[in-house]
């Protein structure tokens, strides 16, 4: 048993369709994969029809674009163990997907309006899938570079970050109402990458709210990382999980089944799927 907790397909911000995701998982001899692509539910029905289709375990989840209000800083929250339609976690992320689409749109005007050549019915294409444009979407109808190149990091650091054209973000969820909206539709809630998104601080808060459990295994997770975390699953008796946050091209350059659970981890998890 080989479980990856966390993956991304084009029903978000992978660059892969579902299918292929699957294919490769196959391929990387993963028997278990979680999808769990940024606010929306909407990749559960095929993905429960490609498990059976490739002869794997499916785990529905979702990845919810949260926010630490207090501490104002994003926080990611990771929802698993759905048996059925999601309608809290739908509501809750429709807005959010909706703002999302409207800001995207309107940063492809203004690289456009800056003298970039793109069109936005390219950018659009990218996103068909989802239905939601992403920066990722807007960068693949600019240059056909993956996000570790050269060019693609620093074109998109000139557009969106600091002082560029199309630079600012939009208005996350509340974590506390994520953190309820998953356990409303039934599934647990993991707290993810937190040394990714210095979640730390927070954490502990929303485990006296009922969080669940806690993201171990990530790309960008270091040893101290990985120790702390730890540390909470012992004190708090926390479910822990791990995976890829593979997006393809649109990530960073992750392996499948290389980030991965041992055998005492997904011992602990595997009552959960």
């Amino acid at each position: 048993m080989i479980i990856d907790w966390h993956t991304h397909s084009r029903y978000s911000d992978g660059s892969d369709t579902l299918e292929m995701l699957f294919w490769k998982a196959k391929q990387a001899g993963i028997t278990h994969l979680g999808v769990v692509d940024h606010d929306t539910v909407a990749h559960h029905n095929e993905g429960h029809l490609l498990a059976r289709q490739y002869d794997m375990t499916f785990i529905p989840g979702v990845e919810i674009s949260a926010y630490d209000f207090k501490r104002r800083r994003k926080v990611h929250l990771l929802g698993y163990g759905f048996k059925g339609l999601c309608p809290a976690i739908e509501a809750l992320c429709q807005p959010l997907l909706a703002r999302r689409h409207a800001h995207s749109i309107w940063q492809t005007r203004c690289i456009k309006d800056a003298g970039f050549q793109i069109n936005i019915d390219d950018a659009l294409a990218y996103a068909y899938t989802s239905g939601t444009l992403y920066k990722q979407h807007i960068m693949n109808a600019l240059l056909d570079e993956s996000y570790e190149n050269k060019n693609y990091q620093t074109l998109y650091q000139s557009l969106f970050k600091g002082s560029g054209v199309a630079a600012g973000d939009i208005a996350y969820i509340d974590v506390f109402q994520a953190l309820k909206a998953i356990h409303a539709d039934g599934g647990f809630a993991v707290l993810a990458h937190p040394g990714q998104l210095d979640s730390y601080e927070v954490a502990e808060e929303l485990i006296a709210q009922g969080l669940d459990g806690i993201e171990l295994v990530h790309p960008d997770h270091t040893e101290t990382d990985k120790n702390r975390v730890k540390q909470l699953a012992a004190k708090y008796n926390l479910l822990l999980t791990g995976g890829s946050d593979y997006h393809g091209k649109y990530g960073a350059a992750v392996e499948l089944g290389s980030y991965i659970m041992d055998h005492l981890q997904r011992s602990l998890t595997v009552k959960h799927l």
